[in-house]
Order: structure tokens, then sequence, then C-alpha cells
């Protein structure tokens, strides 16, 4: 059995053990909701629900439409997502962020360089793979 690469937010893992246990009861089959989440762990291919439940926890999960916070190249912002791409097997995201002011991406004071609407890639930790040249990385966000 593999491990599930994308993993639902505790509370849909929750509701789905419990449609499992209701579903089951229609069949005559009496599940505690301990045994359902079991199983569903099972399902996802871990050993228990104590692991899925900490895999799921650990992942942030982000919708078009959310409110976010973070950096973008070493500056604060706060803003919408307004666009979301799944890639490959689901450990990353696209992101496209509309800021609600827009943010100087130049470092020098000679000249600025705004942008009020950014893309990038980020993982489920909220954190680009990308870095600045100080090692930081160039996107993090969190929701509001």
């Amino acid at each position: 059995m593999t491990r599930s690469r994308t993993v639902a937010p505790v509370e849909e893992l929750k509701a789905q053990a419990k449609r499992l246990r209701e579903e089951l009861k229609t069949k005559g089959v009496s599940l505690s909701h301990s045994a359902a989440l079991e199983l569903l762990a099972h399902q996802h291919g871990v050993r228990d629900w104590n692991t899925l439940h900490a895999i799921a926890g650990n992942r942030m999960h982000l919708r078009v439409g959310d409110r976010v916070e973070g950096r973008y190249l070493g500056q604060a912002f706060t803003a919408e997502i307004r666009g979301m791409t799944i890639l490959g097997d689901g450990a990353r995201r696209r992101v496209t962020l509309h800021f609600d002011a827009p943010v100087d991406v130049v470092r020098f004071d000679s000249f600025s360089a705004f942008r009020q609407r950014v893309t990038g890639e980020i993982g489920w930790d909220g954190q680009s793979r990308r870095r600045t040249s100080d090692g930081v990385p160039q996107l993090v966000v969190r929701p509001l």
C-alpha cells in the first residue's frame, strides 16, 4: 500500500469517517468512530489515525479567495489568493496573489519597482523553494 500524496484537512477526514460509519450502519455493520478513523487511515496507506492526522495537520490548506499574509522578496504583505494550481504530485502549488497594497520588489534607494499581483510556487509549508541571494525564501504565505 502506498501513502496518498494529497490529504484532505483533518475536519474533512473526520467527516469522511463519519459518513463511512453511517453507511456501514445501514448495511448492519456496527463500527465505533475511532475504528472508522483507523479504516480511513488504512485507505490512505498509513498505519493509523495518528499518522494520518499528523500528515493532514502539517499541511497548509489554502483556496482561491482566501486572505493571506506573508513576505515577498523580503517585503511584508497581505493579499487575496486569486488563482491556484496544484503541481505534479500535489506537494507544490502555484498561487497568484493580489496584494492589498503594492510591494516594492527592488532594494535600491535610487529606483523602485512595485508589484501588486504576483505568481509563485509554494509547498505545503507555505514557502517557496526559490531563495533570494541571502538564502531567504522568495515567497512565504500564511493564512490570516
